[in-house]
Parts: C-alpha cells; structure tokens; sequence
C-alpha cells in the first residue's frame, strides 16, 4: 500500500521533508480495524513531531503520522463489536501506532466513532482530534453542566483555530457557557463570531480588553496557544475557585503557587492519553465521537472545515503543514484521497 512519510525531520521546503513510498498492507487483530481511507486532516501537532521525531537521526523506515481520519472499514480483529465491514468511520488515532498518513490504517475500535451521516468527506475529516480535544476539555477535565454552570464565563485563547472553532460551538451550544474568544484579524474575528462567540477579544491586550466587556474575570480558561507566554496574565484574570485547560507545553517549570490564593484548579488535556496508555474508560472517545456526530447530524453544531486539497500526494500533504506552520490558518485543512 502507498503511505507518506519521513525519515528525518527537515524544513518543509526540503524535498525530502515527506517521501511516498510503499508498505504492507497490516492485518486487524484484537480491537483493531483495518480502516481504507478516503480523506485526512492536519494539526498542528503533525508539524510538531515531523520537525522533532528525526532531528538528530535518519530512519531506517519512514514514520507515518497523522492522526485524523475518514475511511470505510475492510476487515475486523476477532475481539471487535462495534462495527462491520464497510461501515464508514471517523477518528484521531493514537500517537504511539502508524498515522492516517497511508492508504490503510489499523486503529483500535474503541477510539472510533461512526461518520457523521449528514456531512460530506471532508466535512467529516475536519472533526475528529479538535472535536475530542474540545470535548473532553470542557466536560471530562472541567466536567461543565449546562444546568448547574449556565451563563459561566469561559475564555477561550485561540477561537478561530482548530480546537477553539470547536469549543466555542460546544461551550455556546451544549455547555450553555458564555464564550469570550480570542482573535485579533479581522477574518479570525468574524469566524469566532460565526461560531457563536459572545464576544472577541483581541489576545494583545487581554487584561485590558476584558475589562472593557465587563469581564475582568473569568470561571473558565481553555488554552489552545501558549500556555508559558500566557500564564501570569491567566492567573490575573482566572476567578477564585475557577479551572484552567491547557494543550500547550510549557518549555519551563510553571509556578502553580500563584493559584494557590483562589483555589484554581488547573488540568492538562491530552486527547491521545486514552490510547497511549489503554486507559479503563478508553471506549469514552467511542462514545464522544458517536455523541458529536449526532451533534453534526441534527445540525447543532457545524463541521470547522475551511480548505480541501484534493488527492493524496506528498505536495499536498506539504502544503497542508505549510499552512499549519504559518500559524495564521482559520479552522480546519484537509487532504481528500
């Protein structure tokens, strides 16, 4: 089977940086699915291990990432229960195996959700990781009740790229939060707005625009951006007994120590920690992926899909982590094979 990959991690203007090349198709035992894909789309993280995963060596097989995926199942390992052969599925897929990047892929069962049935390919693509990522943000980590926690604050640093455009839908719509997102052009502006943002704050000058909406304080911070460049001014702005998400690393040690006062609770959110270590509730992103694809389905909330490259091809896939790279995308990327 055709795949894409690398062998060393080199600037994407590097021929090399990405090399087609053929592999064996595998064979589903256990939980896993043999998946033909038919469409990917491209994180951030994508950019991030292709530039760290080879940097000091060369390969001796080209890695395969990608972790979004659309395809249609082939054939199921003998311990599967939740599909059948050509059901079409969504996924994000799990950082410790062989990525989307690939005309076939196993995945284990239990961290794949059925396509949504009212969304085209690519509109489908778009979802997968931002979708679990946002979710689980919101209501696994701070665990948000749409009675209980109705009209609470939630700022959102980074509305307009592929978790935020999520988040804010389903902070607005399932949360029954109200949502301050972060932007500051004018297109990233209109689509935080677009996605049901109560309000968009330029991420500049923060502080001072908070106050300027009558929210110098927040219950609830999702960082999607810079966590480290962001951390005295959240720490100011975060409400006594309020939480704090972050996806982003941190290069140096945090000090925690100035939420101590408020009481703040502060969680890490890694949407692959289910699959890297077989967690007891892995079956969870199942449920989370069936749960928004009904939410796509009856139109609640909407795919983030904002560009669609067609064909599977090393220059697409380049493109696709040149406009990751730039830092300037608005909502979500995908190649359609």
């Amino acid at each position: 089977m055709k795949a894409i990959g690398f062998k060393k991690s080199l600037p994407i203007t590097e021929k090399e940086s990405f090399i087609e090349f053929d592999i064996e198709k595998p064979i589903p035992m256990g939980y896993d699915l043999l998946v033909k894909i038919v469409a990917i789309s491209v994180n951030p993280v994508d950019f991030k291990i292709r530039q760290s995963a080879a940097k000091d060596i060369v390969l001796d097989t080209p890695k395969i990432i990608g972790w979004d995926a659309v395809g249609i199942v082939e054939s199921l390992g003998d311990k599967t229960s939740r599909f059948k052969v050509g059901d079409e599925v969504y996924y994000a897929g799990d950082i410790t195996r062989n990525g989307s990047n690939a005309e076939y892929q196993l995945i284990d069962e239990r961290i794949v959700g059925h396509k949504p049935k009212n969304l085209s390919i690519p509109e489908a693509a778009a979802i997968p990781l931002t979708g679990l990522t946002a979710y689980e943000s919101l209501f696994d980590r701070i665990k948000v009740d749409s009675e209980r926690d109705k009209g609470k604050t939630v700022l959102i640093l980074a509305g307009a790229g592929g978790v935020g455009s999520i988040a804010i839908q389903l902070a607005k719509k399932i949360g029954n939060l109200t949502v301050i997102a972060t932007a500051s052009r004018p297109d990233s502006v209109k689509w935080c707005k677009d996605m049901g943002a109560d309000y968009v704050v330029n991420h500049y000058n923060l502080k001072e625009e908070l106050e300027k909406i009558g929210h110098s304080q927040v219950n609830y911070i999702l960082d999607f951006v810079d966590l480290e460049g962001y951390w005295e001014t959240i720490a100011e702005i975060i409400k006594p007994q309020g939480h704090i998400v972050s996806i982003t690393a941190s290069s140096n040690p945090l000090n925690l120590n100035i939420l101590k006062a408020k009481s703040v609770t502060f969680s890490w959110e890694l949407m692959y920690t289910r699959s890297m270590y077989t967690t007891d509730d892995i079956e969870r992103q199942h449920e989370i992926l069936n749960q928004i694809a009904s939410l796509l389905d009856d139109g609640i909330i909407k795919s983030t899909l904002t560009t669609t490259l067609k064909g599977f091809t090393v220059e697409n896939l380049k493109e696709a982590h040149r406009m990751q790279e730039s830092g300037k995308t608005i909502g979500k990327t995908v190649i359609q094979f």
